[in-house]
């Protein structure tokens, strides 16, 4: 199977799950509800980099974390959900995204600093 193809599955299998009554999951990132349709796993420590602890966020909050850093900075400055919220263009991030619908989604765009690595 394709990546593609066997995250769709993945997603299909987790909205499939019974959700827990009276108990929302809530973004580490940003502290709101995460709705099924939103979920997204992130490796702490990217699986390229020996992790294997996730954690559920947002999927418009897991996509910025990776529109920001890549994976050598995700493995060796930002292993945890604090060390995420520390930078600034992260916080200023997670301030925005608080102001949102639970279940907004917005395509992010890889930093300025990132798209230059090229």
């Amino acid at each position: 199977m394709t990546g593609r193809i066997r995250k769709k599955l993945i997603q299909a299998q987790l909205e499939a799950l019974p959700a827990p009554h009276g108990v929302d999951v809530l973004c580490p990132l940003c502290n709101r509800p995460i709705p099924p349709s939103q979920q997204d796993a992130h490796h702490l420590v990217p699986k390229s980099h020996g992790g294997a602890h996730t954690v559920v966020l947002h999927r418009i909050c897991h996509r910025q974390i990776h529109a920001l850093f890549t994976e050598t900075e995700l493995a060796r400055t930002y292993a945890t959900v604090e060390a995420l919220k520390q930078p600034e263009e992260m916080a200023r991030f997670i301030k925005w995204v608080q102001t949102k619908p639970d279940a907004f989604f917005e395509k992010s765009r890889k930093s300025q600093r990132l798209q230059n690595r090229r």
